[in-house]
């Protein structure tokens, strides 16, 4: 069982900072001090085992391919059998290109301090998409609670919205979802909060790290999750469906703008 951390804990995960040191300033043997040796560290790429070598070159190259942003956020942390596991997507920036990329990593607290005795990256980078909708600078580790808190999380949902006299607003997702942050975050941002938290009840539904749980949920709501996440159900508080997505008309945040957000927003707050 993954137990998530508060929010506030992983801001300061020094060791993370130490390696987001050692990969911007090129720097191999500060960067090879933090992978460990006994267990030996198993980097992978794509799943798939590669040497510890490799991986370390992987990083130390990005300095002379013109690296001069380096940012790996925190999308979730859980702690495993007293070991840390992070979940991250880096955004970097080297010339005139904007690139990200996604990957896991496992420290464990050794005899001489924090190592990583895991990791899987994606391949490669590639480019950052262009938004115009707000990113979170520390994204909410913990946005979405564990899956199986699903029905009891939209009935509390269900319940606060009948008192308040709102709709439910039902996001389908998980916090591995890097346009579900940035959806979460337009909607606390200063433009849309007021309009969010006077008409609708956020609820937060986690499909799981597979994406494969609480899909007889969304089936039961109408709401489509085939097109991908974030992927949105509107309700009464008496349950009643009143939208449900069906063609992923969030699931990519770069294709939509605070425009969109506020005419959806709008057209579907409760009728007073």
């Amino acid at each position: 069982m993954l137990t998530q951390i508060a929010a506030p804990a992983q801001r300061s995960f020094e060791p993370l900072d130490e390696w987001r040191s050692a990969v911007l300033n090129g720097d191999q043997s500060s960067l090879a001090k933090l992978y460990s040796v006994s267990p030996q560290a198993v980097p992978r790429t794509a799943k798939m085992p590669i040497a510890v070598k490799d991986e370390l070159a992987f990083w130390t190259s990005l300095k002379g391919g013109g690296l001069t942003e380096f940012n790996p956020r925190v999308l979730e942390v859980a702690n495993v059998k007293g070991n840390t596991h992070l979940l991250l997507r880096i955004s970097a920036t080297a010339g005139a290109s904007h690139l990200y990329a996604s990957m896991r990593q496992e420290w464990a607290h050794e005899a001489d301090g924090w190592k990583i005795v895991g990791s899987d990256r994606s391949a490669a980078f590639i480019d950052e998409p262009r938004r115009t909708l707000p990113q979170p600078a520390t994204p909410n580790v913990s946005l979405y609670a564990d899956r199986r808190d699903a029905e009891t999380e939209l009935k509390a949902g269900l319940s606060k919205a009948a008192k308040e006299r709102k709709r439910v607003l039902v996001v389908f997702g998980g916090n591995w979802c890097y346009d579900c942050h940035v959806l979460d975050t337009t909607f606390h941002s200063k433009e849309f909060a007021p309009l969010v938290d006077s008409n609708f009840v956020v609820v937060h539904i986690n499909i799981g790290d597979e994406g494969k749980e609480n899909h007889d949920l969304a089936a039961r709501l109408g709401v489509a999750l085939d097109k991908g996440v974030p992927s949105l159900g509107v309700l009464e508080p008496d349950g009643k469906v009143v939208y449900a997505q069906k063609n992923g008309e969030f699931e990519a945040t770069e294709k939509i703008g605070p425009g969109d957000v506020r005419a959806f927003l709008e057209k579907w707050q409760p009728q007073r």
